[in-house]
């Protein structure tokens, strides 16, 4: 089982049932009318008062969704044509786990007159099955393969707010933040890489109101433990003696694979293992103490303690010193994506980049390798002009404020979804003001 999944499942549980039966329908209806009658709240969407009658993870969820600016009436945009789709389909991790997926939700969709989606981590759907009445019914409001339903291009819904909090959810009616999406009921879970973490999509079952039901959640957590299950059979994790693997990138805290374990490691440690790694020729310590600290006041005792809680953790054969330094080389995401754009694979650095490297860290060292990261990505993707792939930042939490982006989008997209674009570009532009740089906010987005 994930961590994510492991760690969430008694509470998703509960509000699944809180969703499908503690609230009415009618109460959430007024609910949502009451806040998008004032705007959504565009003044203070982070804190504008929402009815108790909504659970609070729909209430962040319609938050969110009025600081991406989606229309309370729009529909989502398909951004993959069939030969885009089926290209993303061919190379997704995803696609080797779809008969197992198809297998336990294909004729539970059938006979219920629901549908079963998965989509992948930009929350773009690449299969969408089910009862053929369904699918024609759900069709009306783009709910079809290519179409992106992350949250920040759709609103609340259940694939894309899982997506974006990390975990199972389940989405009733009136929660959904776009009216044409009111009439569906879904319920969605992550599924992750079983040896990086790492989200690769979700998978989603929808349909009517027989899927108010908290085991429509527990049916959905159920399939993605699954599908995780058999991608840890069909690709295994490395050796135990294999080369130590981090994963940094979109999230606080790193993991570690190393000598077959598995570890959590602190934001500190984290930190600490991001600057050898991209340092493996070591480094002093006083240089790594000026990587590691903002403020000058701390002393080299408070690092070496760190440093040796890190050494038991890791054991001493894994962390030397002076100067201190890894003495095995490690395959971190970050220098993986920072490989993939220097040999001119930007649709592969792209699908690798999980979000920023550790990004509530304020190391100095870390801020410079997370915006050298971020700022080469950004500037590949402005000159190659791929609408796709800007999409794919700009549509993304850490994208969503990226003036450069949206404007290079708004130029190469085609025709017929230039409107969406333009729509977006122009809140963007106002909310920022005519004298913006086209440098984006910094961005939280993290999988804690």
């Amino acid at each position: 089982m994930s961590e994510s999944m492991a760690g969430a499942e008694g509470m998703a549980g509960a509000e699944g049932m809180a969703g499908a039966q503690g609230t009415t329908g009618a109460a959430v209806r007024r609910a949502h009318e009451a806040f998008t009658a004032g705007g959504g709240g565009r003044s203070g969407p982070g804190t504008l008062p929402v009815s108790p009658s909504v659970r609070p993870l729909v209430a962040e969820s319609w938050r969110r969704s009025v600081r991406a600016r989606v229309s309370p009436d729009g529909a989502a945009c398909i951004e993959l044509d069939e030969e885009e789709l089926a290209g993303h389909r061919e190379g997704h991790p995803l696609a080797a786990v779809m008969p197992v997926i198809r297998e336990l939700m294909g004729a539970y969709a059938r006979d219920g007159e629901h549908l079963l989606a998965v989509c992948d981590a930009a929350g773009r759907m690449l299969w969408v099955e089910g009862h053929p009445g369904t699918l024609r019914k759900a069709g009306g409001m783009n709910f079809v393969a290519g179409s992106r339903w992350s949250e920040t291009a759709a609103g609340t819904n259940a694939p894309g707010t899982a997506l974006a909090v990390g975990r199972p959810v389940q989405v009733c009616a009136a929660e959904h933040f776009r009216r044409p999406v009111q009439a569906w009921t879904c319920a969605a879970a992550p599924v992750h890489d079983p040896h990086s973490g790492r989200v690769l999509g979700a998978v989603d079952i929808t349909g009517g109101d027989g899927l108010a039901h908290p085991h429509s959640l527990a049916f959905v957590q159920a399939v993605a433990r699954a599908a995780e299950s058999q991608l840890a059979l069909v690709s295994p994790a490395p050796a135990a003696g294999g080369r130590p693997r981090l994963t940094t990138l979109g999230r606080d805290e790193a993991l570690l694979h190393v000598a077959g374990r598995r570890l959590r490691l602190s934001r500190r440690h984290s930190e600490i293992l991001v600057v050898l790694a991209h340092r493996p020729e070591g480094v002093g310590g006083d240089e790594l103490l000026t990587l590691l600290y903002e403020d000058e006041s701390v002393t080299p005792v408070t690092l070496r303690a760190e440093l040796s809680r890190l050494r038991g953790l890791l054991g001493p054969e894994v962390l030397a010193s002076r100067p201190y330094r890894l003495t095995e080389e490690v395959d971190a995401d970050f220098a993986t994506v920072d490989r993939r754009l220097a040999s001119g694979a930007l649709a592969t650095a792209l699908a690798e980049y999980a979000g920023p490297l550790l990004p509530g860290s304020r190391a100095p060292g870390v801020v410079r390798l997370r915006e050298r990261l971020a700022g080469r990505l950004r500037a590949a993707l402005v000159d190659r002009g791929d609408p796709g792939l800007l999409a794919d930042w700009a549509y993304s939490a850490w994208g969503e404020d990226d003036l450069a982006v949206w404007r290079a989008l708004a130029s190469a997209v085609p025709a017929d979804r230039a409107a969406a674009v333009r729509a977006g570009l122009d809140a963007l532009d106002a909310e920022l003001g005519s004298g913006a740089t086209g440098l984006q906010r910094p961005a939280a987005h993290t999988r804690r």
